[in-house]
Parts: structure tokens; C-alpha cells; sequence
């Protein structure tokens, strides 16, 4: 009699267990990667802007590009705030012009307005500084950053900040230059709230680089905790 080999039972292939990798679920370095050197900020929703509430915007440039605080690219950018300052429900109501970013006082009817009036600013910012610095691609850094605000008292604050920001980096030996009494490289030539009489030659002959506020907040609502004065600097952060 002849026995046969007994053979082992083939295990039936089951389903899901190959080791495949799965495109789900959170992985390392996983997502959109930032346009600079460093993550900047973040993609999460952004709050919703009610259009009584202005907003503090700040645009942050790439590293290793010429400074903004040059008289050239300056005259490039009043030119770009003139054009772009009231546009589509978006308006550009005060600016300081920093070595590299921007920090910007605005109001929009909601948050498609304000993004689509920040995008817009930015394209034609870098358009025109490209072309002065005769070069191609990206100029501003990562997404901007902004933070609405929701009462007087933190409209004049960021209105000191604004208006002061250079002056304070000048305090602190910070690779900018400020002698007047008031800083040239900001919307502080067409602002009306210091207590002090300022007086500015030649401005009659330049365009208007920013808009009249609309908001009660930015009109009214922030002169109720005082004026500023020139000599104000902002609050360390």
C-alpha cells in the first residue's frame, strides 16, 4: 500500500491584510508645504469677518529680497496702494512699509472680501516690484496673517502699532532709520488722529495711497480713548 505525502493545507489569501501603504490618515510630512524656509501660517479656517469689524493684516516677504524701505521700491508701492486701496468692498485705510513685510489696516464687507482684496494687493505688489527688480516668481512669503478687531481699544492699539512700528525698531537699533517725527514709509502723513499738528511738503502733489475708513470703529469709535501723539510707540509684544 502506498501512502501519499501529506501536504499542508494552503492557507486561503485573506482580504486587507497585504501590506500596502494606505493614502489615508495622518502621515510625517504629510500637506501643503510653505513657500518660504519655515512653516508661516497655518491653513486652518480663517473666523468669520462681520463688516463692522476692521482687521490688522500683515504680509511677510521672502528672505534674501532687496528692502522696502528703499526710496525705488517705495514709490513702487504707493503706486500699488493707490490703485489697489478701494476695490471690490476691500479698503486699504492705513499701512506701514517694514524692511520686509507689510502691515496693513483694512475693512472689507466679509472674509471673501477681504481675501480677494488682500490677493489682489499682492499680485499687483509683486508684479511691479518683479519688474523693478527684474527677476520672476514668488515674492511674498507664505499666506498673510490677519486678526480682526472687534473693539476701540484695540483699534487705536493697532493703529499705534501700525503707525509706531517703525519708529520702534529704530528704537531698538533694528536696521531702520526713522528721523522725522513721524515715519515717511507709513500712512501716517494722511492720518488725522495725532494730537499733534503735523505738516508734510509736497503730499498735496501725491496720489492718496489709502481710503477713507467706513467702519464706526476706525472713524469714531477708537478717538474715545484718546488721540495718539508722534511720540507713541507700540507696546512690547
Amino acid at each position: 500500500m502506498v501512502r501519499r505525502a501529506h501536504r499542508p493545507e494552503q492557507k486561503q489569501p485573506q482580504q486587507g491584510v497585504l501590506p500596502f501603504r494606505q493614502h489615508g490618515g495622518r502621515r510625517p510630512g504629510a500637506g501643503r508645504k510653505p513657500k518660504g524656509e519655515k512653516a508661516g501660517i497655518g491653513h486652518r479656517p480663517r473666523p468669520a469677518l462681520a463688516s463692522r469689524f476692521p482687521a490688522h493684516v500683515t504680509m511677510k516677504m521672502l528672505q534674501r529680497l532687496p528692502r522696502l524701505r528703499s526710496r525705488a521700491e517705495y514709490r513702487v508701492l504707493l503706486a500699488c496702494f493707490a490703485n489697489g486701496c478701494d476695490r471690490y468692498g476691500f479698503r486699504l485705510t492705513h499701512y506701514a512699509v517694514l524692511n520686509d513685510h507689510l502691515h496693513l489696516l483694512v475693512e472689507a464687507g466679509n472674509r471673501g472680501s477681504l481675501a480677494r482684496g488682500v490677493k489682489g494687493l499682492a499680485i499687483r505688489i509683486a508684479k511691479a516690484l518683479n519688474k523693478l527688480w527684474q527677476r520672476r516668481g514668488t515674492v511674498f512669503a507664505d499666506r498673510y496673517h490677519d486678526r480682526i478687531l472687534k473693539t476701540p481699544r484695540e483699534v487705536r492699539n493697532a493703529l499705534r502699532y501700525v503707525l509706531g512700528n517703525g519708529k520702534k525698531h529704530a528704537a531698538e537699533g533694528r536696521e531702520v532709520a526713522v528721523p522725522q517725527a513721524i515715519d515717511t514709509f507709513t500712512s501716517a502723513p494722511w492720518f488725522d488722529g495725532f494730537r499733534e499738528t503735523i505738516v508734510v511738503r509736497g503730499i498735496a502733489a501725491m496720489p492718496r495711497p489709502v481710503t477713507a475708513a467706513h467702519t464706526w470703529m476706525l472713524t469714531i469709535g477708537w478717538r474715545r480713548h484718546g488721540l495718539l501723539s508722534v511720540h507713541d510707540l507700540p507696546a512690547t509684544a
